[in-house]
């Protein structure tokens, strides 16, 4: 087999990502049928097919797809080496992707916006998305580092806490429950909940909270904090909820917290990086620049005051 290059690998994620022949000829300014004998001479040379060609249309086998990730990988090391090589040259200047699980998007926005006001010629790309999909982006290097809850445990990364992350549970403000102190978890049997997907960090956290215990009906399961809230307001149920996602509905009377024992549930934000990245200038200086000042950005929600428990 002969010796693989970038440009070839590039080829097949541009047949990849634009779905035709046709189209990726035209974005690489090749006739269609170059561009055909290329795959074909590169599928030959490797002995493996990249497409599964049935039915007129294409998609990619497995040996594909793993061209695909690499490729990504490669274009990602390429550009970090430049922002390397631009930073050794003594240029303020650089690119970092960060990604921001989606119920940090509250806080962390303002702070990306606090950094770039202060580093205008830094290019800052974001990437807001789930816990999966933001653990799944920094593991396959399309991004840097990623502000979110739990770090993940399924490949080697660098962490740091940088904040509090109460997790709480709301009703509407009109609730019956609203404004009783001390609720047990057998107040809430009969309740119906709203809780977020499966693999996200609050449910996670709701798992975890009524493990073992009177475990309450599930209604809806959404993958919307926004929608989630809107649903609560509505009258549908209840949802345990992180608190940095309510601070407006809780300001404006629309939503209120409930005063149940074991709640808040405190967790961590978290800087993330991959334990292989090696942080350019660049990134070192927007990872300390969040562990110094993301505090300052988080919600400030008004908890219910604790139940003393009798001598």
């Amino acid at each position: 087999m002969r010796r693989l290059t970038l440009k070839q690998l590039q080829t097949v994620r541009a047949v990849a990502e634009s779905g035709t022949i046709a189209t990726a000829a035209d974005i690489l300014r090749v006739t269609p049928a170059a561009l055909t004998a290329r795959i074909k001479l590169l599928e030959s040379d490797v002995g493996l097919a990249f497409f599964d060609r049935a039915g007129g249309r294409l998609r990619l086998t497995d040996a594909g797809q793993e061209v695909v990730n690499t490729t990504i990988r490669m274009e990602m090391l390429l550009v970090e080496l430049g922002n390397t090589l631009a930073a050794i040259k003594g240029k303020h200047a650089g690119r970092i992707a960060v990604g921001i699980i989606s119920t940090a998007k509250y806080f962390a926005t303002r702070l990306v916006a606090a950094y770039s006001k202060q580093n205008p010629r830094i290019e800052l790309q974001l990437a807001i998305g789930n816990r999966q999909e933001t653990i799944r982006a920094l593991r396959d290097y399309g991004i840097d580092i990623a502000l979110m809850g739990q770090p993940p445990t399924d490949f080697q990364v660098i962490s740091q806490a940088i904040g509090a992350h109460p997790q709480v549970l709301v009703a509407p403000a009109d609730h019956p429950l609203v404004g009783r102190r001390g609720l047990e978890k057998e107040d809430l049997a009969k309740e119906s909940f709203i809780i977020r997907e499966e693999g996200s960090g609050t449910r996670t956290v709701f798992d975890y909270f009524f493990d073992g215990g009177s475990r309450p009906a599930i209604k809806f399961e959404i993958g919307s904090n926004e929608t989630i809230k809107q649903a609560v307001m509505a009258g549908l149920g209840l949802s345990l909820i992180s608190a940095h996602t309510i601070e407006a509905e809780v300001s404006a009377g629309r939503l209120a917290i409930l005063d149940v024992k074991g709640l808040p549930i405190i967790r961590q934000w978290y800087l993330v990086r991959r334990a292989n990245w090696t942080p350019t200038p660049v990134g070192e200086a927007i990872w300390d620049f969040a562990a110094a000042h993301a505090a300052e950005f988080m919600p400030h929600v008004a908890m219910p005051e604790p139940v003393l428990e009798d001598a």
